[in-house]
């Protein structure tokens, strides 16, 4: 990846990756790899989720209980984990994006642009 393209990536506020986890398992169970993927597709290539980032998040939302994992198959028939969303994780889901639904909101009606005669 080139600097240029570090630079135009945009930096996700601690707590986003977690919710947005939570949202892609909401729909069924994947494995990491698929989430990161998942991820990518619906951000329409925005958002590239680094391993780095999100086994640690899938380690942090096993351990709140708002995830739990199993081992089984790929789509490859390669070993993997598959992770899925747990009663409260749904709770916490419906919360925090509600939450973020209100911040997003918020900023947005900041940033609309200024008209001209008040430059």
């Amino acid at each position: 990846m080139t600097t240029g393209e570090l630079d135009s990536q945009l930096e996700l506020l601690q707590g986003t990756l977690d919710l947005l986890i939570l949202q892609t398992l909401a729909y069924g169970s994947a494995h990491g790899h698929a989430i990161a993927r998942i991820i990518q597709q619906r951000s329409e290539e925005v958002l590239q989720v680094g391993h780095g980032s999100l086994y640690p998040a899938l380690q942090r939302l096993l351990k709140q209980g708002l995830i739990v994992a199993e081992d089984g198959l790929s789509e490859n028939n390669r070993k993997a984990r598959f992770y899925r969303l747990t009663a409260k994780g749904r709770k916490k889901l419906t919360a925090e994006t509600s939450k973020w639904q209100r911040f997003a909101s918020a900023v947005a009606r900041l940033l609309v642009p200024v008209p001209e005669q008040n430059r």
